[in-house]
């Protein structure tokens, strides 16, 4: 990359790495490509048989209620129905009317939808990382990095199915992170835009997007926001990280649109009608309420921490550093001077660290001020601050790879040395994908066997209903621990029964 591309780009990047002379390293050359096809076939296997199970998902829990109302109300009716009477999440409730309007149709493609628009997005992010280290782009390695981080975000937590297969919770905190992604992207091709129009539309869309996140989900509006701003502040011209305004008034856009978009969150009718339901209870700045939250950021931490699969997202990344490191400088070239204060690039890798710590527990606050001491196990919110960590993860692993590769470069063992680290990495990364496959066939057995037996009691229920009945039979069955009809012993609470009785046309059910 040019000197005056990287001047373009607003923010300085280190020189290229070193890979062992202008030839790369033959044996690494050979190694690379085996590691990173086999964790594409590893990954890529057991995401296929996630997108493929949605062919076989059926409505629970609160997919009950957005397929009724979709099917009756409309995308505009549900979107106006969450803001009044529910939640205020107007994004949330329209990408709900769009995903249920066409019956079940679109629960079923909703998980290969993310899987694509995550792996390419993530392929372009890292592609953009590999050449601000100076390497050329590998597409396997890639590929390879993408969907290993998607196979651990999906499969590796306590909730799986309800990260990439429940709709209601993949709109909420599966789809942010995706949009989040290519948010990173506009956001470096806004600030590298050559033409002023480029880069007002860039703008504009900061604003736009960060409003609509405000409005579909809170807990990835609190990490995102922390992490513009975070960004925002370090890129101030006068640190010496950024050459101008533009990354600053990027971030600074996106917070804007997060807050806005909250506040209308906060204030609307469903949210207050929703706050007004919840029992009274202490300041969550009470000692008491002070020392439950940090116990339960701990367990949080305690259960990510006892999954050592998530180290598989850094071993990638060491593959994707020794990549970058097979496109070497002539020899002799000194490397160029440092232009930004090594203080700032410090901060700049640590940035990270306070934005999953942080982050993380301004989702337990959010989910123990919204459903009490229990909150913290709805691990489904996790993904908010669980897809940065394994991005971050990924990140070092790659810096260490190139940095790595640029210390072995003269030495005489060099090939001998990087050939061990890639395969120990791959070997690694590997063996963390591996770790998923009880888990992918727990979850296989149970959503096929539930699709069957959902099948054939709605046959059931649907010939009762035409055939007049207004009060049916219903078995609950339960999957991914979600709440399904009968849940508690008074009807007039139960809502899952319902939105079931809506969605079959009748009065009631019961139990059968």
């Amino acid at each position: 990359m040019s000197t005056a591309a990287r001047e373009d780009e607003g923010v300085h990047a280190p020189g290229p790495a070193v890979g062992g002379g202008r030839g790369g390293r033959p044996l690494l050359r050979g190694l690379l490509p085996a590691a990173g096809a086999t964790l594409v076939a590893a990954a890529g296997s057991l995401i296929a048989v996630g997108c493929f199970l949605g062919l076989y998902l059926r409505p629970t829990s609160d997919d009950w209620c957005a397929a009724w109302k979709a099917r009756d109300l409309g995308v505009l009716g549900i979107t106006s129905d969450f803001y009044l009477t529910q939640n205020g999440r107007v994004t949330n409730a329209f990408l709900s009317g769009v995903v249920y309007g066409d019956g079940l149709a679109g629960i079923k493609i909703l998980p290969t939808v993310i899987v694509v628009c995550f792996t390419a997005g993530l392929v372009l992010l890292g592609r953009e990382l590999v050449r601000f280290l100076g390497g050329r782009p590998r597409p396997l390695v890639l590929t390879a990095c993408a969907l290993v981080v998607q196979a651990l975000v999906y499969f590796a937590g306590t909730r799986s199915y309800q990260v990439l297969l429940w709709a209601p919770a993949t709109i909420s905190h599966t789809v942010p992170s995706v949009i989040g992604v290519w948010a990173v992207l506009l956001a470096l091709w806004t600030v590298r835009g050559p033409r002023s129009p480029v880069r007002v539309a860039g703008f504009v869309s900061a604003f736009l997007i960060g409003f609509a996140l405000g409005t579909l989900s809170e807990p990835f509006a609190l990490v995102s926001g922390l992490l513009a701003g975070l960004v925002g502040l370090l890129c101030v011209p006068r640190f010496g990280l950024a050459r101008n305004w533009r990354p600053f008034t990027w971030c600074l856009l996106w917070c804007a649109g997060l807050v806005c978009g909250l506040v209308v969150l906060y204030t609307s009718p469903g949210a207050r009608w929703r706050r007004a339901q919840q029992p009274d209870k202490e300041s969550l700045l009470s000692a008491g309420e002070l020392r439950g939250t940090v116990a339960d950021w701990l367990r949080v931490w305690d259960s990510v921490t006892g999954q050592w699969a998530y180290l598989g997202a850094a071993a990638v990344g060491v593959l994707l550093g020794l990549a970058c490191g097979l496109r070497g400088r002539a020899p002799g070239k000194r490397e160029p001077r440092r232009a930004v204060p090594r203080r700032m690039l410090t901060a700049a890798l640590l940035l990270p660290v306070p934005v999953v710590v942080l982050g993380s527990f301004a989702v337990v606050v959010g989910l123990r001020s919204g459903y009490g001491p229990s909150g913290w196990t709805y691990a489904r919110t996790w993904t908010n601050f669980l897809v940065p960590m394994e991005l971050a993860l990924c990140g070092y692993g790659a810096l260490l790879g190139a940095r790595g590769g640029r210390r072995l470069a003269g030495r005489r063992s060099a090939d001998a040395s990087l050939a061990t680290a890639a395969v120990a990495a791959g070997c690694l990364a590997l063996a963390s994908v591996a770790a998923l496959v009880p888990n992918v066939r727990q979850l296989t057995t149970t959503t096929v066997a539930r699709s069957v037996a959902w099948d054939a009691q709605n046959a059931r229920i649907r010939t009762e209903a035409a055939h007049g009945a207004t009060d049916v039979g219903y078995r609950p069955l339960y999957i991914g621990a979600l709440a399904e009809p009968f849940f508690t012993a008074d009807y007039d609470r139960d809502w899952v029964a319902t939105c079931v009785a809506n969605w079959y046309g009748v009065t009631r059910i019961h139990p059968r």
